[in-house]
């Protein structure tokens, strides 16, 4: 099953049963190709806790190595970013990119899971963009400036049940239509269960919160209105467009 959020033609936003475009909820369904319907960012999180290079082949583009253990950083809520929105890229920045990725969605409060019990913590899977600001993510140890910017987390369109995407899924960008990034759930350097119980080894995670697993090779850089379409198999196409301020 897959659950979507909207914020229907009254204002309220609700969540529900995703299928063929559209979203039953409250005992009604909602097409989301109507205008009056917003397709929201499917959940809401306190945070997004993103993986650095978890794959070998993305490390070795940006020249860097393999992580011995798993490299963590933070995404606040404000970089939260629904599909179909514009995405405003940092003014006076040249060096902006894609990065696609599938993330992990937690269903309750998680703390000191073990990584054979990771999955019992697990809402579902949706889509990532981690969209990074390489000019300033270069020059700083913490990456607040480069990773932690106003909607840098397109996140969506839908949180998948996790039997519902396969183990090597594979996790696509298309920049304009051209396929630019693909690699599989497989090639992960360290799993979901391992990245859950050394997250949780540290913080608490809470229900909504997301997990960003990494990106494949091909990161590039995006440019003022190009279209953005994020897939991970088994969930479906997180599309949304960049502008420059």
């Amino acid at each position: 099953m897959r659950r979507a959020r909207i914020r229907d033609p009254s204002g309220a936003v609700r969540r529900g049963r995703y299928e063929n475009g559209t979203v039953e909820a409250a005992g009604e369904t909602f097409d989301v190709s109507d205008p009056a319907v917003d397709l929201l960012a499917p959940c809401e999180p306190t945070k997004i806790v993103c993986v650095g290079r978890n794959y070998a082949a993305h490390a070795d583009e940006r020249d860097e190595e393999v992580p011995d253990r798993p490299m963590l950083f933070l995404k606040p809520p404000n970089c939260v970013a629904p599909p179909g929105s514009t995405v405003p890229l940092p003014a006076g920045k040249e060096q902006v990119e894609h990065e696609a990725e599938l993330a992990v969605v937690v269903g309750e409060q998680a703390r000191n899971v073990a990584a054979v019990d990771a999955w019992d913590v697990v809402e579902g899977i949706t889509c990532m963009n981690d969209v990074s600001n390489r000019d300033d993510q270069d020059r700083e140890r913490n990456w607040v400036r480069g990773k932690a910017f106003d909607a840098s987390a397109p996140l969506g369109p839908v949180v998948a049940d996790a039997e519902d995407v396969p183990a090597d899924a594979a996790v696509e960008l298309r920049l304009n239509g051209e396929r630019r990034q693909h690699g599989t759930r497989d090639q992960f350097i360290f799993d979901v269960p391992t990245l859950i119980e050394e997250v949780t080894t540290y913080l608490t995670l809470e229900p909504g919160d997301a997990v960003s697993t990494g990106t494949p090779a091909g990161v590039g850089p995006l440019a003022d209105g190009d279209r953005v379409e994020v897939e991970v198999e088994g969930v479906g196409v997180l599309a949304h467009d960049v502008s420059r301020n």
